[in-house]
């Protein structure tokens, strides 16, 4: 019977530290706009909002991203701007202290195919400079479309085309 409870206790325990680290990191990096449409040579910016639901500060020490090819992502606002307190010289959250800006941007090379593409990107830290655990992550898609100027002259090609397949009938 000891062993038992001891089962239940461990099974319980960690579950709890799972939730529990699970819970801790709920919503702490929020994209002001996860879904973005763009064109082939075209730069989008992606706004976030970081939140430190902790009791002490969170130090933003790295991040980490993946995009679908031929995307592209440009982190320098992260490393230059984000959070940074030029008082201290650091990059960190205050508890309970949310921060805002320019998170990093996305790249739409010309010649893009028209389709949809996804990507995350993640923040590193929790501690001073040496810790680099996952302390806040977002997804984020963008649907690469035809250029106003494409569909305007494809627009015009067939006005021309079913003018010209009237005047023949006539």
């Amino acid at each position: 019977m000891k062993n038992v409870k001891r089962t239940w206790a461990i099974l319980f325990a960690g579950a709890g530290l799972l939730l529990g680290s699970a819970l801790a990191k709920a919503d702490t990096l929020t994209l002001s706009e996860p879904y973005q449409i763009g064109g082939p040579g075209e730069v989008l910016d992606f706004d976030a909002t970081f939140t430190n639901t902790t009791s002490s500060i969170v130090y933003l020490n790295a991040d980490s991203f993946n995009v679908d090819m031929p995307l592209t992502l440009d982190d320098t606002a992260f490393q230059t701007t984000f959070a940074y307190d030029p008082s201290t010289g650091d990059y960190d959250v205050g508890p309970g202290h949310s921060y805002t800006g320019l998170l990093f941007t996305v790249t739409i090379p010309p010649g893009t195919p028209f389709a949809l593409y996804a990507g995350d990107f993640e923040i590193l830290g929790g501690g001073p400079s040496d810790t680099t655990d996952v302390i806040g992550a977002a997804d984020f898609n963008v649907q690469v479309t035809p250029e106003p100027t494409s569909l305007l002259l494809l627009a015009s090609g067939l006005a021309g085309l079913l003018t010209t397949i009237r005047l023949r009938k006539a």
